[in-house]
């Protein structure tokens, strides 16, 4: 076999959309990697006719081709073809990194109706985001951006251009950082800010004289000379307040003409500047020295401001204005009625308004005729329609002449009561804004002038106002005064506590500015975008140049402000960056305040990390929770994708619509798209925090950054970090220049070692090993935190190699701290690369000394020493470290870590992951059988005792002794990377689990002599050889990689081996298909011959699968066509077909088979599901027909009741045809049967009384039905025996079900139909069945009988008056428009009773039935019997009907005492198949176009969600038997059986959660959708 490394290859990244359209993706965010060469596939996996598939369209913004821009608005059109049997696959080729989106169109399924409905509108899903990450290379090596090693600089503090600034580059290179973050290097405005930019266009000509020259030579340099990238902070908010542009754009701004809700905040400042100029000549002093003098202060403003400025006026409603306005629309006949009238009071009902209250008119306006409630205007902005007030007049008053004179009083009296009762709610909210507008201004008063944590500005002066600007005042020259003065004032940016981040705060839902709520910088003017370049052209245009010259020259941005962005703006503005720069990074904070907000910004904007601050936290423990927040994946994490090397062979299904023109591979290299956090830049310190010296302790700056740097993510830090300033440097104030001892040093001579002036020496070491561990993929860490100390071992997910690092932090007022406990590193070698400690002289005098100086920003003092004493002592089985006694804060201690049994690791997951298809490609559906499945009680029937399930300690039993048992459990162990699950743990203690799995199939290979079992035994044996010798913290994920690897093999050898329908098929049917192999298999106590043990098919597991009840008649051939036919298991079908043929006796088949000794013929529909699945065999297998000739061995004489044993010389003395087969049971039930049960008593069922032991069965030739049973047995499906004495239920069917069934009647005539079409083809002998009065009739003769009679005998119809043309007894009529279940039965009432059997006659039989009558009565029964998975099994109408099944109740109630209740409600989920091909076969028959076939087909795909959701969560990969009302769980479900022998003690098992038919006769809507087509 060729490999796979030589073939070409594909890489995949699967996205699956649920039925919806949204990604089926945990957590929802689609994080995609680097575009590869060639480029890896993008492919929508969408279920054939899911709801989006109905006149749908997938549409992917995503560019096509190589080279072609992205369009963020271009969307391209993938149209959905339904297909119910198939995945449709969309491959879309990646070739840009970025933020894209994809949505879907469709017309939703309509309610199903089989009346005319509406059709509903056409509607576009959500727009889900794909986030492409950038591909970053230094000096032609590639840089993952969990590699970045970033340092910030504020340009400002660099000195000359280029000398200072080539000395300072040289030392940050120097110190291993590959990446500088730049503020912006634009020229600034009067404050001096650098967010503060003057002119986004020019560079700072202090910084770089020749401007844009200087930049590219400062960037080149940077790359070719230091090994350094360059990332630049942009700003789109706002812009310095003296900008010379926004004199001539003031619309850039927000002022009174673009905003004109703001006109109250203005003239609320204005008039607080002017009180602050003013405070002594109102006696109050400009120096605030207490809580008096301001709240002197604050009464001043109450008395002096407010009452002046009118504020109400912007709130309310102008009360006489509009009271007049309404009288004269009322005069002229102005009117105008809203649509809905006066609230539903019609014509009719006008004079009840005249009875209205003054509120309920002020509502009625509020409601209906009111302008301006939800913002801020000009005064008496808000009004009421006068047309509308007008209407209310006429109501009240009538309609007024012109000729009746002067405006009525009482009309103007009336209306100006309402108005003032409108008002009263806006007073009472322009109190409550003046409440908090006057504490906010108290508060920021507060904070700047008194708080000992405020600036403490001193004097109220012109240079010192009262409060801080909100509005910047362009002056007044030859160019604005070309603007409206009202233009001239422009809010100013700021930030709000706890704000909305989706909100502009300067918009016109927001009041903040007249609030005063905004932490404002009085240096920056926020910009107004509005929503498209259309709302303001040139700022667009502006900013866009801008975003561009930035692309232009870095390969990354910090969006400054980036919550406070519009988000359509970023989107537009990176979309240009991104044209410029394709692999552009982009990093910004966000203070959101929500996760999941957080997320919106990251999967809009394609955020490549959010950047985190190591000195936010306030303790070590906060600390030690940031390094385990962006740490990365615990140690020996579990492997999220399929397994290495997850190659299938590609064979294009026929809805893969490919990859877009590019040539297909032959190996497909599948990848899930997994859950994924979103990405951090973790810094030490930003330039926005205070350092260590200033929050923390000195030396904690070096322990901070040892675990910052440690950290599975990009990390950064700060110009005067790592030299220790002693405090924040501030952005605006400061003026001093950078200095730094590492500037002065060479690169090559800089070395990692201690020194003095800083942690420069170490900080090198530290960058050199975070940036290896990045490029090489160390991504699992574990993280320890232990008082004062934390430990963090980084390692590599493969090879093992790591890096562990101890750290004691300096948080103030924890001392010493205790000593670290030594560490035990198990299975671990270690070497000591070093340990240092940080002193640092950080006294008061001395931070005085340093903050003296004018010229340069310094450090303090301090000394990196190494620190000796630690013990290291390397043991076979671990590395044992022991810190010294001297280890204070503020020390490290860093280690070399390996695992020597996982030296090679890398080809040991590759060696564990590999040579499993090979492996298991021999066996065949039994062998896998056995290796994937079999429950304890087959287990254990197996090993005569000797084996069972695995028991995990403190988890139990698992499902199954094969892989699937071990899957069940790890598929969410894997998925959660739930390292605490017992399953862990327990390997973890120790390889028992190894030792069952590998030595389970080595027994079941030699003991069983299945040669083909021990290729895989043997290869269990050596991956678990090559693991045993690891760690035991590293078992749980090579054994997962092991079992999972394992059991992908076997599931795809099991695929392989059924049809291409299975191989080919949507997963849902492959998981019921592969049902079939769960319940297929060997059974020592059961067996379909007593002569040997040959292969069964279990009824269900737990409990019906071994001894007599694993094998029942009625069972297997309602499951056969599914689980056998519908696979292309057709050997297994023709052995079922055949053995039960063989025991063929009274013309029935046993429904108990007990491997043919002692079979129990008590079923009456048994029988023709076996005439069926003979049909079924002969119509879908090739040479089907060939099986009528196949000769078997009799168990029983032909013709003949005698009963004898299985051991009786007659047994198998005679054979017969399959064809003679076949006519005998037609035959028999001709002539009639009337027997007795063989060895009929309490032996054979301890719970049926005698008379129930008596079958018989008839023919009515007037009507060609058969009749059979009574009321003391229960011969079909519905077979539940009362059990209860206490009830006096006992030997009292719950659902006898006597008369003519209608399923049988279907399958009678379906069997009928076929063999006289057999027989006209010349392949079948017969054409006639006598009648025991000796007629002939004709098979077609006696289908035409049931045929001309079935809708008489079955039909109640809708309406009433028809009931004389049918058999109806009105009087006990519960539900029209239906079939009944029975015809002529012992009770009567139960012939009408609503049950889930008549879809089984129409499935088989639909020529019987009126098409538009079935459709209504499978409408009905969809709306009234359907639950989420089952279908219930009586009409909850039914006075008989009790949905809660609890075998073990034993109660007085007759009903459901020991579960009489069994068929009388739960909801049982086989005859959901029957229900949905029913429901398929005749809504197919109505509709006439493709769009009508398709929407028939999504209404089935519709209602199986639930059975799709059960069989993806069973533990047994299976559906269960049934479940109570509305799909609730019935633990009780299966002891409801017939026994022919007390239970065992180990058949304890009270569920079925796994049963063969209810898989099966879903196979079968498959295969029937495979023939009904679409088109």
């Amino acid at each position: 076999m060729a490999s796979s490394d030589s073939m070409p290859s594909q890489e995949i990244h699967i996205l699956p959309l649920t039925d919806n359209g949204a990604p089926e993706v945990p957590g929802g965010y689609i994080y995609l990697p680097p575009v590869s060469d060639p480029p890896y596939a993008l492919r929508f996996a969408i279920e054939g006719t899911s709801s989006i598939c109905r006149e749908g369209s997938l549409w992917v913004n995503l560019p096509a081709a190589q080279g072609e821009h992205f369009q963020r608005n271009h969307f391209r059109e993938y149209k959905l073809r339904p297909d119910f049997n198939q995945t449709l696959k969309i491959d879309i080729p990646v070739f840009l990194a970025g933020a894209f989106a994809y949505y879907t169109t469709f017309t939703p399924l309509p309610l199903f109706s089989t009346s005319e409905s509406p059709t509903p509108k056409p509607t576009k899903t959500a727009t889900y985001y794909i986030n492409v990450s950038p591909k970053l290379t230094l000096q032609g090596l590639s840089l993952p951006l969990d590699a970045l090693s970033i340092f910030s600089i504020v340009t400002k503090f660099m000195g000359e251009y280029p000398k200072d600034w080539e000395r300072h580059l040289q030392g940050i290179g120097g110190r291993g950082y590959n990446m500088i973050h730049f503020t912006p290097l634009m020229e600034k405005g009067e404050s001096k800010s650098p967010y503060s930019i003057y002119d986004q266009l020019k560079f700072e000509s202090l910084c770089f004289p020749n401007g844009e020259s200087d930049v590219v030579s400062l960037i080149n340099k940077m790359e070719t000379e230091h090994g350094l990238l360059g990332l630049t902070d942009v700003v789109w908010n706002h812009t310095a307040n003296n900008s010379h542009w926004l004199e001539l754009h003031p619309e850039a701004g927000y002022n009174i003409d673009t905003a004109p809700w703001l006109e109250s905040a203005l003239e609320l400042e204005d008039a607080l500047l002017d009180f602050g100029m003013k405070l002594q000549s109102h006696g109050l002093t400009t120096f605030l020295h207490n809580a008096e003098d301001l709240n002197r202060l604050m009464e001043g403003v109450k008395e002096h401001v407010l009452p002046k400025l009118s504020l109400w006026e912007y709130y309310v409603i102008n009360v006489e204005g509009d009271a007049n306005a309404a009288v004269e629309a009322w005069s002229t006949g102005a009117t105008r009625f809203p649509a809905g009238g006066f609230k539903g009071s019609g014509l009719g009902g006008l004079e009840g308004v005249k009875d209205w209250s003054v509120k309920q008119m002020a509502d009625f306006l509020l409601d209906n005729g009111f302008f301006g409630a939800s913002e801020l205007g000009p005064r008496f902005h808000r009004k009421i329609d006068p047309q509308v007030a007008a209407a209310l007049l006429t109501v009240i008053y009538g309609r007024k002449s012109s000729a009746e004179g002067s405006p009525d009083q009482r009309a103007f009296r009336t209306m100006t009561s309402v108005l003032n009762e409108i008002n009263v709610s806006f007073y009472q909210e322009f109190n409550s804004d003046v409440d908090v507008t006057l504490q906010q201004i108290s508060d920021r008063i507060k904070y700047l002038r008194l708080d000992e944590r405020g600036p403490k500005l001193g004097e109220i002066n012109s240079k010192s106002p009262l409060v801080e600007s909100y509005f910047t005042r362009l002056p007044l020259n030859s160019t604005t005064e070309k603007h409206k003065p009202t233009s001239l004032a422009l809010v100013n940016n700021g930030w709000i506590w706890a704000a909305d981040a989706m909100k502009d705060h300067a918009g016109p839902s927001s009041r903040a500015y007249l609030r005063r709520e905004v932490i404002v910088w009085s240096d920056c003017v926020k910009l107004r975008y509005g929503k498209s370049p259309e709302d303001n052209p040139f700022l667009w245009d502006f900013m866009t140049r801008y975003t561009r010259l930035m692309a232009k020259h870095f390969v990354g941005f910090r969006i400054d402000n980036c919550h406070s962005t519009p988000l359509v703006v970023a989107e537009y503005l990176l979309d240009q960056a991104r044209e410029v720069r394709p692999d552009l990074v982009v990093y910004a904070e966000l203070f959101t305040g929500s996760e999941q907000m957080d997320y919106v910004f990251v999967e809009r904007l394609g955020i490549s990390a959010l950047i985190r601050e190591a000195m936010q936290a306030w303790s070590t423990s906060e600390l030690s929770r940031l390094v385990h927040m962006h740490g990365g994946r615990p140690i020996g994490s579990f492997e999220v994708d399929e397994v290495y090397g997850n190659e299938v062979s590609h064979d294009p299904a026929p809805n893969t619509n490919g990859l877009n023109g590019l040539a297909k591979p032959k190996i497909e290299r599948i990848h899930k798209i997994k859950q994924s956090p979103v990405h951090a830049l973790f810094m030490d310190c930003t330039h926005d925090n205070e350092p260590p010296a200033q929050k923390r302790e000195a030396q904690d700056t070096l322990p901070n950054t040892t675990l910052v740097n440690i950290s599975a993510c990009a990390s950064g830090s700060v110009m005067g970090y790592d030299e220790i300033y002693p405090k924040h440097v501030d952005l605006v104030l400061e003026s001093r220049l950078y200095s730094s001892p590492y500037s002065d040093q060479t690169k090559k001579k800089f070395e990692h070692k201690s020194g003095t002036g800083g942690i420069g020496g170490i900080k090198k070491l530290l960058n050199q090993r975070h940036i290896t561990m990045g490029r090489d993929g160390y991504d699992e860490t574990h993280i320890h935190h232990d008082g004062e100390y934390v430990t963090v071992h980084r390692v590599h997910p493969k090879s093992r190699r790591g890096l562990y690092a101890i750290a004691h932090t300096a948080f103030p007022g924890y001392g010493t701290g205790e000593r670290l406990a030594p560490v035990h590193l198990t299975g671990t070698k270690a070497k000591q690369i070093g340990s240092w400690m940080l002193q640092v002289d950080a006294d008061e005098a001395t931070k005085k000394l340093v903050l003296a100086d004018e010229k340069f920003l310094k450090g303090l003092p301090s000394i990196v020493s190494d620190l000796p004493g630690i013990e290291l002592y390397i043991n076979d089985d671990e590395s044992v470290i022991k810190i010294p006694k001297n280890f204070p804060p503020g020390s490290i201690a860093l280690f070399e870590t390996w695992i020597p049994s996982a030296e090679h690791s890398e080809g040991l997951d590759k060696f564990v992951t590999s040579g499993a298809l090979e492996a298991f490609g021999d066996l065949d559906h039994f062998d896998l059988n056995f290796v994937l499945y079999r429950c304890e009680p087959e287990e254990r029937d197996w090993s005569g005792g000797s084996d069972g399930v695995y028991n995990i300690p403190n988890h139990g039993p698992l499902i199954y002794a094969g892989l699937q048992g071990w899957w069940s459990v790890l598929k969410n162990v894997i998925r959660d990377n739930d390292l605490g699950h017992p399953i862990c743990n327990h390997l973890r203690d120790g390889q028992w689990a190894l030792d069952y799995i590998s030595g389970r199939l080595e027994r079941i290979s030699k003991r069983e002599s299945r040669p083909s079992a021990l290729k895989a035994a043997q290869w269990f044996v050596e991956r678990f050889s090559a693991i045993r010798k690891l760690p035991n913290f590293l078992l749980p994920r090579y054994f997962a990689l092991v079992i999972q690897t394992a059991y992908q093999a076997s599931w795809k050898r099991s695929l392989e081996l059924m049809g291409d329908n299975i191989q080919h098929g949507q997963p849902f049917l492959q998981s019921l298909a592969m049902v079939s192999v769960q319940q297929t298999g060997y059974s020592k106590s059961a067996s379909l011959i007593p002569s040997k043990v040959v292969p069964s098919l279990a009824a269900g597991l737990p409990h019906f699968c071994s001894s007599w009840a694993r094998c029942w008649g009625r069972d297997v051939f309602i499951s056969l066509r599914g689980l056998f036919l519908g696979t292309g298991r057709f050997n297994e079908a023709k052995q079922h077909i055949l053995a039960f043929a063989s025991v063929l006796k009274h013309g029935m088949i046993p429904n108990l088979l007990s491997d043919g000794k002692l079979p129990r013929y008590n079923s009456r529909d048994s029988i023709w599901f076996f005439l069926q699945s003979i049909q079924d065999y002969v119509k879908m297998v090739p040479n089907g027909k060939t099986l009528l000739k196949e000769k078997v061995s009799r168990r029983f004489l032909p013709y003949d009741d005698t009963y004898f044993e299985f051991d009786d010389h007659r047994a198998y003395s005679c054979a017969s045809t399959m064809e003679e087969i076949i006519q005998e049971a037609l035959q028999r039930h001709a002539t009639g049967l009337s027997f007795r049960e063989a060895n009929a008593g309490p032996g054979l069922d301890m719970q049926m009384k005698s008379q129930g032991f008596q079958i018989d069965i008839k023919v009515d030739w007037s009507t060609g039905l058969i009749f059979g049973g009574n009321q003391f047995n229960c011969g079909t499906w519905m077979d539940k025996m009362g059990e209860s004495e206490k009830a006096g239920s006992k030997g009292i069917p719950g659902t006898p079900r006597d008369g003519a069934a209608i399923e049988i009647t279907g399958l009678l005539y379906s069997t009928l139909v076929w063999v006289a079409q057999l027989h006209d083809e010349g392949c079948y002998e017969n054409s006639v069945v006598t009648t025991a009065g000796g007629q002939k009739i004709s098979f077609q003769g006696w289908a035409s009988r049931i045929r001309d009679n079935f809708e008489r005998c079955y039909y109640i119809p809708l309406d009433p008056t028809e009931d004389d043309e049918y058999d109806v007894n009105p009087a006990i009529v519960n539900r029209r428009g239906i079939y009944k279940d029975l015809y002529k039965s012992g009770k009567e009432y139960e012939d009408y009773q609503l049950r889930a059997n008549f879809p089984i006659a129409m499935t088989v039989a639909p020529q019987l039935f009126n098409p538009k009558r079935a459709l209504d009565a499978l409408e009905i029964s969809d709306f009234v019997l359907r639950g989420p998975t089952g279908m219930a099994t009586l009409d909850p109408s039914d006075l008989n009907y009790r949905p809660y099944y609890n075998n073990s109740e034993d109660s007085y109630d007759f009903a459901t005492s020991k579960g009489r209740n069994y068929h009388q409600g739960p909801e049982w989920l086989w005859p959901t198949g029957f229900f949905l091909r029913a429901l398929l076969k005749f809504d197919l028959m109505r509709r006439e176009t493709k769009e009508g076939r398709t929407e028939a087909f999504q209404q089935v795909t519709r209602r199986l969600e639930g059975c799709k959701k059960a069989i993806q969560e069973s533990p047994w990969a299976g559906l269960t038997e049934l479940t109570q009302k509305n799909g609730e769980f019935c633990a009780d479900s299966v002891s409801a059986i017939w026994s022919a022998a007390p239970l065992k003690a180990t058949d304890n098992v009270k569920q079925s959660p796994t049963q063969a038919w209810s898989a099966g006769c879903l196979i079968d809507l498959f295969s029937d959708a495979q023939d009904l087509s679409i088109e």
